[in-house]
């Protein structure tokens, strides 16, 4: 007897650990190749421009422009939106000469029918040198993960996904044979009472 309740407490514990890791593909595993796989197909048939899921971009802050709104190495993410969303205090991600730059509105002007916004890093003394346009904004900062910079950029790597996919694959094909396995066991459990009876 002891044998048996020994053997039904750890069919039990393994059976909690298969839920917690089957709930843990679902809710995490998945969504990133879900998520990566997006961002790929965008990549491809955008080369120029920057992915983006279900609107939402991320980019890994690496200047202390912000400070301390925004800390170095802060994962961030911004939203499109339309221009007439856009307005001063916002926090933006924005195109400046070959760089990204994410900083506030601090002003606008109009010229020419234009909206030209003025902005500037919290910590900076003074406002950036050139004036932005709508066409230059990638979108208006939302929320940040602190410190999760290097984990967004690994989970956006291309060597991710492949790892993730294989690793996907392997554990879908280990839940398949234990399937099988555990079918083999309710079969012969099944054929063993049915013998037992016969005998009684």
């Amino acid at each position: 007897m002891y044998k048996i309740k020994n053997f039904e407490k750890t069919g039990k514990k393994m059976y909690l650990i298969q839920k917690i890791f089957s709930i843990f593909i679902y809710l995490v595993i998945i969504p990133i190749i879900i998520i990566n796989f997006v961002i790929l197909i965008q990549s491809y048939i955008n080369p120029n421009g920057i992915p983006s899921f279900l609107g939402y971009k991320t980019f890994v802050i690496i200047s202390k422009s912000m400070e301390p709104t925004i800390m170095t190495g802060d994962a961030i993410f911004i939203k499109e939106v339309p221009e007439n969303q856009i307005k001063i205090n916002d926090i933006i991600s924005f195109h400046d000469q070959g760089d990204m730059n994410t900083h506030r509105i601090i002003e606008t002007t109009k010229e020419k029918g234009l909206i030209n916004y003025i902005t500037k890093g919290d910590n900076n003394k003074n406002p950036d040198k050139n004036k932005v346009t709508y066409d230059k904004i990638e979108g208006v900062y939302k929320y940040k993960l602190n410190g999760f910079g290097s984990i967004i950029n690994t989970i956006k790597d291309k060597i991710t996904l492949v790892v993730l996919l294989i690793f996907l694959i392997l554990i879908s094909i280990h839940q398949v044979n234990t399937n099988k396995k555990k079918l083999i066991r309710k079969e012969k459990r099944y054929i063993y009472s049915k013998e037992s009876k016969v005998i009684l």
